[in-house]
C-alpha cells in the first residue's frame, strides 16, 4: 500500500519530478563517459606497452639494467628462451641482441637501441610486422637489412633502399660498426619509441659486434591473468638453472612503473569523481523532497490525525526519495550503458592530437570502456545517496504535530 502511494505522489508533479530525474540521468551519462574515457586512455597505453615495447614478462641481466653494457648478457640466454617456449602458458618468445649506438645517414645521425631480432619470432611477439608504412618486413635474403622508423627516417631523410651506419660500442670497449640498408619503415603509437629504436637480424648485429648471445628475452602470456603465477614459475626455472644471482625476471609493471601506477591510480579518480556527482545530486534531491513535504504538510496532518502512525508517514517519504533516486540510476545507467557499447564498438578518433597521445603510447581511435563492477558500484551509490538524502525532509514533517500540520498554509 504505502509503495503503491509513494510512487502515485512521485509523479503528481510530473514536471518538478521529470526534471531531476533528467538532471540525475545526464549527470550519470557525463559521470559514466567520464570514467569510459579514463579507462580507455589506460586501457590503451597499457595493451600498447605490451604489445609493442615491454610485453607481458622481460629477462635481463641484473647488471644490465643498471647499465646496458653489452657484455652484460643472459648466461645460457638462448637455451633459456628454447625452455621457455616449452612451457604451457607461455605464448611465444623472442631473445633479442641489443646494442646502444647511432644510425647516420648521409644528412644526420641520432642515438638509438638497436635491437637484434629473430625474424620470426618478433614477427609473433609484436605487431611491427603487420605495420609497416613503408618496405617490407626483415626477411634472410639480402645484405644487414635494417627497419627505421617514419620519425626516424623523416629525421635523417631516409626512404626504403636507403644507406644507414650503424656503430657502438662492442665488449672490448672499441667503435665497430657496419653499413645497413633500410627494407622497411614502421610506426607506432610510441613516439618515444619510433624516436629511440631500430631493429636488424640478430644474426647481422652479432656478426658486427663479433659476439654471440642475447641481452633480452620477451615472454607474451596466453592469460595475462595468471602472470604472476607464471612469473614465480619462471624465477623458480631460472634459479634451479644455477644462473639466478645474475638474472632478473620483470613484469610489465616494474619495467613501466608510470603506467602501474596510473592503473592503481585509475579507480580512485573514478571514485572521486562518483562521489563529487553524488554529492551534487544528493542536494539535488533534498531541495526537490523538502519542496514536496512542505506542499503536503496539511495532508500530512490529517493523515497523522486520522491515525497513520509517524513511522508510516516517515516510511512513505523515504519510499518516495529511494523511488526517485532508484529510478534516475537506473534510467542513467541504462543510458550510459547503451552510449558506452556504441562508442566502444565504432571508437573516437583522437587523429587531431595524434602527436601529443604519441608521447604517451596511446592510439588515435579511442575505445571507452565501463566495467560491469562500476556499473555496480555506480548504482549502488546513487542509490545508498539517495536513501541518505531522504532522511532530512522526512524528518522535517515529523518535527510537527498533527493540529499544527493542519493548520499550516501553502
Amino acid at each position: 500500500m504505502l509503495v503503491k502511494l509513494a510512487w502515485r505522489n512521485l509523479w503528481r508533479n510530473k514536471l518538478r519530478t521529470a526534471i531531476i530525474l533528467g538532471a540525475m540521468v545526464f549527470g550519470l551519462v557525463g559521470v559514466t563517459a567520464m570514467m569510459g574515457f579514463m579507462t580507455g586512455f589506460v586501457d590503451s597505453m597499457l595493451s600498447n606497452a605490451i604489445r609493442w615495447q615491454t610485453s607481458h614478462l622481460q629477462i635481463h641481466n641484473t647488471q644490465y639494467i643498471r647499465n646496458p653494457d653489452i657484455a652484460e648478457q643472459v648466461s645460457e640466454g638462448e637455451r633459456l628462451a628454447q625452455q621457455l617456449r616449452a612451457l604451457p602458458d607461455v605464448d611465444t618468445v623472442s631473445a633479442r641482441f641489443i646494442a646502444v649506438g647511432m644510425v647516420a645517414s648521409a644528412r644526420s645521425n641520432r642515438g638509438v637501441r638497436i635491437n637484434g631480432i629473430d625474424i620470426e619470432d618478433e614477427a609473433r611477439i609484436t605487431p611491427l610486422s603487420t605495420k609497416l608504412s613503408e618496405g617490407e618486413w626483415l626477411s634472410r635474403e639480402g645484405r644487414n637489412p635494417i627497419l627505421v622508423s617514419q620519425k626516424l627516417s623523416e629525421r635523417l631523410k631516409l626512404r626504403v633502399g636507403s644507406k644507414v651506419v650503424v656503430t657502438f660500442t662492442d665488449a672490448g670497449g672499441q667503435v665497430v660498426g657496419a653499413a645497413y640498408r633500410v627494407r622497411g619503415i614502421f610506426s607506432t603509437p610510441s613516439t618515444q619509441f619510433d624516436e629511440g629504436n631500430v631493429l636488424v637480424r640478430k644474426s647481422d648485429l652479432q656478426k658486427t659486434a663479433a659476439m654471440k648471445g642475447v641481452h633480452e628475452i620477451a615472454i607474451l602470456l596466453k592469460d595475462s591473468q595468471a602472470l604472476e603465477t607464471i612469473k614465480t614459475d619462471i624465477i623458480q626455472m631460472v634459479e634451479e638453472e644455477s644462473t639466478g644471482s645474475r638474472i632478473s625476471v620483470r613484469d610489465w609493471q616494474q619495467i613501466q612503473p608510470m603506467l602501474a601506477t596510473m592503473m592503481n591510480t585509475m579507480d580512485v579518480s573514478n571514485r572521486i569523481i562518483l562521489i563529487i556527482f553524488v554529492i551534487a545530486m544528493m542536494f539535488g534531491i533534498i531541495n526537490i523532497m523538502l519542496m514536496s513535504v512542505f506542499e503536503r504538510t496539511q495532508e500530512f496532518g490529517v493523515l497523522m490525525a486520522v491515525g497513520m502512525q509517524k513511522h508510516k508517514v516517515f516510511s512513505l517519504i523515504m519510499l518516495e526519495t529511494t523511488m526517485l533516486g532508484a529510478t534516475g540510476a537506473l534510467l542513467g545507467l541504462v543510458a550510459s550503458a547503451a552510449l558506452m557499447a556504441i562508442l566502444h564498438h565504432y571508437g573516437i578518433s583522437l587523429a587531431s592530437v595524434s602527436d601529443g597521445l604519441g608521447a604517451y603510447g596511446i592510439d588515435t581511435v579511442l575505445y571507452p570502456r565501463v566495467s560491469y563492477r562500476e556499473y555496480q558500484i555506480t548504482f549502488v551509490t546513487v542509490f545508498v545517496a539517495s536513501v541518505l538524502a531522504a532522511i532530512y525532509p522526512a524528518r522535517q514533517i515529523l518535527k510537527q504535530r498533527p493540529v499544527d500540520a493542519m493548520a499550516e498554509k501553502n
